[in-house]
């Protein structure tokens, strides 16, 4: 009787497990990011593979992608496309729209309120990178 108990429920953690996984798969819900390089703003795929160089970009480029719907940011030296990330930010996207088309460091070091950004987040920033940012001389 217990071992037909034990095997009923392993079948049925199972069966919710990959029924789980298969309605977020339908319902959009993005795959565990992976480091690797940018994506594609508009369908949230990764990018195709850039050249050696990467693109350098000025802060005016970037402050020309000002809005939630077309969002780069400059921080610590290198370029991203943020735009399809915003919906996906823990946070409610307003949080980080304000920082659109700017050089956000400073905002990213502290989140604004004095702490850092996890490794975690470090990590995802790797896939949105689209650039480097040209120094102002």
């Amino acid at each position: 009787m217990m071992k037909r108990l034990y095997w009923t429920a392993t079948a049925l953690f199972w069966l919710a497990f990959v029924s789980l996984g298969i309605a977020a798969q339908q319902a959009g819900v993005p795959a565990p990011p992976q480091a690797g390089g940018p994506v594609s703003a508009k369908t949230g795929e990764p990018a195709l593979a850039q050249s050696a160089a990467p693109a350098r970009y000025s802060l005016a480029d970037v402050k020309r992608h000002a809005r939630p719907s077309d969002c780069w940011m400059a921080i610590d030296g290198q370029v991203y496309d943020f735009t399809a990330y915003l919906p996906l930010h823990p946070a409610p996207p307003e949080v980080i729209a304000g920082a659109c088309g700017s050089d956000a460091s400073v905002a990213y070091r502290t989140k604004n309120r004095g702490r850092a950004h996890s490794p975690y987040a470090d990590g995802l920033m790797a896939r949105y990178r689209i650039g480097v940012l040209e120094s102002s001389r």
